[in-house]
């Protein structure tokens, strides 16, 4: 990083210990209540060109020197990556396998779960972290993921916007290996829901016939 480069940094959080622990916090209720959405705390800080939203924030807080993280496409070529480096001095690492947190942008293409790293039976809680961009967390048009598990009362319906056709079936089999799996967090703008490996996604309702 040449001293241009570093002189034109955005900051990151303005305190760093109050910010980390609000969003941390923040994050641990969306796993904690999984499939419900909730507007992740913006505590003071200035954000890179690109990653206006709850997902820089949430990597902010996440990442220190000893993550490794692989960004999509997108956000790979972006400010983005110098900004978590130099805010958080994670590795950037180019393979998804190799990454115990990955952020995907909204418009990229996505590894599948099935290359992530799953953890161990021994070190469950050594698996990956997706942070996982979406066009919006709230739109009633789309077909809801129907969620079931821990932190769950019955069902949760989450009308999530952007997830890949197959999402639910990588999921089933992410779900499947617990408490080996990754865990999640979809993220729209300011908004996040937590899907950690012990959530289950079920098949969509059948549509009612027209009478």
């Amino acid at each position: 990083m040449n001293p241009l480069e570093l002189e034109q940094m955005p900051p990151g959080f303005q305190d760093l210990a109050l910010g980390s622990q609000t969003v941390f916090r923040g994050a641990l209720q969306a796993l904690s209540l999984p499939g419900r959405v909730f507007e992740l705390p913006h505590p003071a800080a200035q954000l890179p060109d690109r990653g206006h939203s709850a997902a820089a924030l949430l990597l902010l807080a996440l990442l220190d020197s000893d993550c490794s993280l692989w960004l999509s496409p997108s956000l790979a070529d972006s400010q983005a990556q110098a900004w978590l480096r130099f805010h958080t001095g994670c590795r950037c690492v180019d393979t998804p396998g190799a990454a115990r947190f990955l952020w995907f942008g909204a418009a990229d293409p996505w590894p599948a779960l099935a290359q992530l790293d799953w953890g161990s039976d021994e070190y469950p809680d050594q698996a990956a972290t997706c942070v996982i961009e979406l066009p919006s967390l709230h739109d009633i048009q789309t077909t809801p993921l129907q969620l079931s598990g821990p932190g769950i009362e019955d069902c949760v319906h989450l009308h999530a916007r952007g997830l890949p056709a197959d999402f639910a079936a990588q999921w089933a089999a992410n779900h499947a290996a617990f408490p080996r799996g990754v865990d999640a967090f979809l993220v729209a703008g300011r908004c996040i829901s937590g899907l950690p490996r012990s959530t289950r996604l079920h098949p969509p309702l059948p549509t009612p016939l027209e009478p």
